[in-house]
């Protein structure tokens, strides 16, 4: 376990990578702008009080991004933190897509991330793609893990769960009977089917590639990080192993030259590991 103090200097550390913007110019932040906030209340919430402190100051971290054009670095995962907060808690828990929810709090959403990050590329259309893909998952979130597993225990669905007391008692009854109606159990088995054929998954959680490749930029400098080593790192434990016994088998058939063996439905043969995280189960 690592004591308080390692992990208060680690976040010291990491938010000395961040670069600020304020009213003035930009400013590299000490190490009183960083919170830690033990008193996590649910997935992201600790992200709040760190806004709010750095709202106050009118200090916006810079979000920063790869040669690739995708998100990296502390601004980014905190940012992407904060949406998650405001998805989960701004837009209703309603049986509907995301193009249905009303511009107005879609709006409600970028602004509030506009004001506590210089986002840069991608701007407005990236944070509510985010968002919305944030609120869909959180809505699965609720699906599996607490309404699916509590179809024949009306008590245990009679409230919203204790870690998301946000939530509204009308919108939760209303989003518990739309999960357990015929139409959603056809389209939740036909979603299981199609999850039991990605064999090769990930280990990456919510760092995802870009993530990884500015982690291996860093622990590897001067050393070109191809398509076929994410793969694989993707893929690896902490300890450079691959658990799965069929997903290291794959792994085997990745040559050095970035290409990936992949079988499914577009048959045995190569294709660039670009195309292969599709079908291999990115």
């Amino acid at each position: 376990m690592v004591a308080p103090q390692d992990k208060s200097s680690k976040e010291m550390k990491s938010s000395k990578k961040m670069k600020f913007a304020s009213s003035s110019a930009e400013t590299e932040p000490t190490s009183q702008t960083t919170i830690s906030d033990d008193s996590k209340t649910g997935r992201g919430m600790s992200t709040m009080p760190r806004v709010v402190k750095r709202k106050l100051q009118k200090l916006r971290p810079i979000v920063e991004y790869n040669k690739r054009g995708k998100g990296i670095g502390q601004a980014h995962s905190e940012m992407q933190s904060y949406i998650g907060v405001l998805a989960r808690s701004r837009v209703p828990l309603v049986d509907k897509k995301w193009s249905q929810i009303p511009k107005d709090i879609k709006e409600q959403i970028w602004e509030a991330v506009d004001m506590a990050f210089v986002v840069g590329q991608g701007g407005k259309n990236s944070v509510l793609a985010s968002a919305a893909k944030k609120w869909k998952d959180f809505k699965s979130t609720l699906t599996r893990h607490y309404i699916l597993p509590y179809t024949n225990d009306k008590e245990k669905l009679s409230q919203p769960p204790e870690t998301y007391k946000f939530i509204e008692k009308a919108q939760w009854d209303a989003f518990v009977a739309s999960r357990l109606s015929k139409d959603f159990e056809s389209v939740h088995s036909q979603h299981a089917q199609i999850r039991e054929k990605l064999e090769y998954n990930h280990r990456l959680s919510r760092k995802e590639y870009a993530g990884l490749e500015d982690q291996l930029e860093e622990t590897m400098p001067g050393v070109e990080i191809d398509r076929s080593t994410l793969w694989k790192r993707a893929r690896q434990d902490k300890h450079g192993n691959i658990p799965d016994p069929k997903v290291a088998e794959k792994a085997k058939l990745i040559p050095s030259l970035g290409l990936a063996d992949c079988k499914g439905k577009e048959g045995n043969r190569l294709f660039s590991v670009s195309s292969a995280r599709s079908s291999c189960g990115r």
